[in-house]
């Protein structure tokens, strides 16, 4: 998925630029490098990159952890974290922000490449199920069924809705079900309105 704009948030200038020219190399256009939370949220808006590679310890009073959790709330950006600190507090409060990868620095340039790759992959495949899901929401919205009490006429047999109209049975239930209808004439009725003479043989 090379080709795919980054973010890149990072306070520490040198680091920053050698990140740049990484990614660079291996075919990722850098749109922009954030110094600071705020920027990186702001940025994020406002660039509109695929991916964000966020320092979770940044100066000032917004750190790394705050800045994605910011991101996800205002778009749908994945965000990888860079960190030399794997303390399973911070570990915690970072994956509550729902991250798409973490990178323990110093890190290899190929690690860096693959962790970029599995995220862009499974933000697409989350996008997608998400997309399937509200098809699939939508769809059982449209579905009608049937379910209560159906006052029903028991002379003539017309339904009668919520609304005070009566329509016939089969008429009511297509319309409210999935069921379809075919007809025909059970052994009773075939008794009572045909003599012998009126049937077809065999």
């Amino acid at each position: 998925m090379t080709g795919r704009k980054i973010l890149i948030v990072e306070d520490e200038g040198i680091v920053a630029r050698d990140m740049k020219n990484i990614l660079t190399r291996l075919g990722y256009p850098v749109v922009a490098v954030a110094y600071s939370g705020p920027e990186a949220v702001r940025l994020a808006k406002t660039e509109k990159p695929d991916l964000v590679l966020m320092d979770i310890v940044l100066q000032g009073e917004m750190d790394g952890i705050e800045a994605a959790e910011k991101i996800r709330d205002r778009n749908d950006i994945p965000v990888v974290y860079l960190t030399a600190h794997a303390e399973p507090p911070v570990l915690e409060r970072a994956g509550v922000t729902g991250p798409y990868g973490y990178l323990l620095k110093p890190f290899r340039e190929r690690e860096l490449h693959a962790a970029i790759e599995i995220a862009l992959y499974k933000h697409a495949a989350d996008r997608e199920r998400g997309r399937l899901l509200g098809e699939l929401r939508r769809t059982l919205e449209r579905l009608r069924t049937l379910e209560g009490l159906l006052p029903i006429c028991s002379h003539c047999k017309k339904i009668r809705d919520g609304g005070g109209r009566w329509h016939e049975i089969s008429l009511y239930i297509s319309n409210h079900s999935r069921a379809d209808f075919t007809h025909g004439i059970c052994p009773d009725c075939l008794k009572e309105h045909y003599s012998p003479e009126d049937l077809p043989a065999g």
